[in-house]
């Protein structure tokens, strides 16, 4: 092993012991050092690293800066060790990732949604997603975190929910509101009721006793938005906007209370499983409503000093 590839293996070894799973890094870098022994580099230059970032071919550049990403990485660490290194800019494709404005769902909407959900057929897949919609606007839980709950991670009595494989393979415990439990658990009489015999440990069930998919959830929703006039040609609801709008209504009940939002946000971004704190904070510009309560607490600190 070279010197260069032993270096790169304690680089994912630190990470991966501070709990990142570096998938991605994990397939590149291996590659990235090939190419630059390949070139006869014992060290890492921005001009070997954007030429290897550029390898991909018929790629969007978001891709050739993932992989620039990838390296930027291992120089910051290579840099520590090997001062001859050079750590590329992030900026040299120009390319950056924009996140979508989510739909902000109203609360008359999400009825609707339900009251839609509960009138599907067979009774199972009506019950199942009457309950499966219900929690994901009342928790702000990931789809794959809902449809992967196993019967033993779900804690009615408790008010917990535990998400043993949220994203990033991180764990969290999520407290339900005795109004969501209680509705969870006439679901889960419901669903033992129609299925006695279920073919997956899953708390939700499809119609046929197996564990939802997640493309036959994503599918559902759109075929209900279509029937209740809420999606359009330019307007498309995802089910993963009831995690943004659950997000930004907690914003706006912290803003019209007059709570310190700051003091709280580290608060919502650990319940929401995010892993950096930013994610969270992207929350604040997301909805007009709540970028004017902000702007209005402002000006009710400082207006007068003016």
């Amino acid at each position: 092993m070279s010197e260069l590839a032993r270096h790169m293996a304690d680089y994912l070894t630190l990470r991966r012991a501070l709990g990142f799973t570096l998938e991605q890094e994990g397939r590149e870098l291996p590659q990235l050092v090939a190419y630059l022994e390949a070139a006869g580099s014992a060290t890492l230059t921005t001009e070997l690293a954007i030429a290897w970032a550029r390898l991909p071919q018929r790629v969007q550049p978001i891709r050739w800066a993932h992989r620039l990403g990838s390296a930027r990485g291992f120089a910051r660490y290579l840099a520590t060790i090997d001062p001859a290194t050079e750590v590329p800019p992030h900026d040299v494709f120009g390319a950056r990732v924009v996140r979508p404005a989510p739909y902000l769902w109203a609360e008359a909407e999400i009825r609707r949604l339900l009251e839609a959900a509960r009138a599907l057929r067979p009774p199972l897949r009506a019950a199942t997603y009457e309950a499966l919609f219900g929690l994901l606007a009342v928790s702000g839980m990931r789809l794959g975190e809902a449809i992967g709950l196993e019967r033993d991670a779900v804690d009615l009595d408790a008010g917990v929910l535990t998400i043993r494989e949220a994203k990033f393979h991180r764990a969290r415990l999520v407290p339900l509101h005795p109004s969501a439990a209680a509705a969870l658990r006439a679901y889960a009489a419901r669903r033992d009721q129609l299925c006695p015999r279920p073919r997956a440990r899953t708390f939700f069930l499809s119609s046929v006793g197996t564990a939802p998919l997640a493309r036959e959830v994503q599918h559902t929703m759109s075929q209900i938005t279509v029937t209740l006039g809420l999606r359009t040609p330019t307007v498309r609801p995802r089910l993963h906007d009831l995690r943004h709008s659950f997000a930004i209504q907690t914003l706006i009940d912290w803003q019209r209370s007059g709570a310190d939002v700051g003091a709280r946000m580290a608060a919502l971004s650990t319940y929401l499983g995010h892993v950096n704190p930013a994610g969270t904070y992207w929350y604040l510009s997301a909805a007009p409503e709540l970028m004017e309560l902000a702007a209005a607490r402002l000006d009710r600190r400082f207006g007068g000093s003016r």
